[in-house]
C-alpha cells in the first residue's frame, strides 16, 4: 500500500472542519509534552521521537480521499452482501490512545452495487480521525445507506479500546461491541438474524 500523502486533510463533520496540518508546530508540542512528563528527550535515541509521534498521529487522524465506485444491479441481485473481519484502528477522542478491532459491514442493495474494496475503505475514512466507537459505527452506516439507497444496512464493530486495557480500570483482552442496523436490517427479524448470525466470529 503506497504511504498516504501528508500535505493535504478532508474535513469531517465533527465540531467543524479541520485546518491544514503543521508538522513542525505539532512536533514542538509534542516535544513540550514529552519534557512536561519528565521524559529525556535530548538522549540520541528520543532526539527525534517529537518528530515521529507527530507524524504517526498524523497519519491516524488523515483520511485518504477516495471515490465511491458504484455498479448498476443488472443481475438483480436481492441477498445480503457482507464483508466480514475487516481490520480496524481508531484513536479514542477522550484520551488518544488507539483502538483496535474488526468491522463487519453488509447491505441489501438496491439498483446499484458497491464495489468490494470500498466497503473498507469507508471504514477507514471514518475511523482516521479522533472517534468514539459508537458515533462511527452510526457514521458508517448511515453514509452507506445515503449513498447506495439500499435497502437495508448493518454495521458491527468489535474493537479493544487501550484506553481502557492499559489505564486505571486495566483489562485486558476487553472488547466492547457497537451495532448499528437501518432499513430491513432493522425492521425484518429474519434478516436482521441473518445478517448479526453471519457477523459472528468463531473463538477457537
Amino acid at each position: 500500500m503506497p504511504p498516504r500523502p501528508h500535505h493535504t486533510r478532508q474535513p469531517w463533520n465533527g465540531t467543524g472542519a479541520v485546518g491544514e496540518p503543521d508538522l513542525e508546530r505539532a512536533a514542538t508540542g509534542a516535544r513540550i509534552l514529552l519534557e512536561a512528563l519528565g521524559i529525556d528527550v535530548h538522549s540520541e535515541a528520543m532526539m527525534r521521537t517529537p518528530e515521529r509521534m507527530a507524524a504517526s498521529l498524523l497519519e491516524m487522524t488523515s483520511p485518504r480521499p477516495f471515490h465511491l465506485t458504484t455498479f448498476p444491479n443488472d443481475g438483480n441481485y436481492d441477498e445480503l452482501i457482507l464483508a466480514k473481519s475487516i481490520p480496524l484502528r481508531s484513536l479514542c477522542e477522550h484520551h488518544m490512545l488507539p483502538f483496535v478491532g474488526t468491522a463487519h459491514i453488509g447491505y441489501l442493495p438496491g439498483e446499484r452495487i458497491l464495489g468490494l474494496s470500498k466497503l473498507a475503505r469507508v471504514l477507514e475514512h471514518f475511523a482516521s480521525r479522533p472517534q468514539v466507537q459508537e458515533r462511527l459505527t452510526v457514521q458508517i452506516a448511515d453514509w452507506l445507506s445515503a449513498q447506495l439507497s439500499a435497502a437495508g444496512v448493518g454495521v458491527v464493530i468489535e474493537a479493544e479500546h487501550l484506553c481502557m486495557t492499559l489505564r486505571r480500570v486495566q483489562a485486558p483482552g476487553t472488547t466492547t461491541i457497537t451495532s448499528s442496523l437501518l432499513g430491513v436490517m432493522r425492521e425484518d427479524p429474519r434478516t436482521r438474524a441473518e445478517f448479526l448470525a453471519l457477523t459472528r466470529v468463531p473463538r477457537y
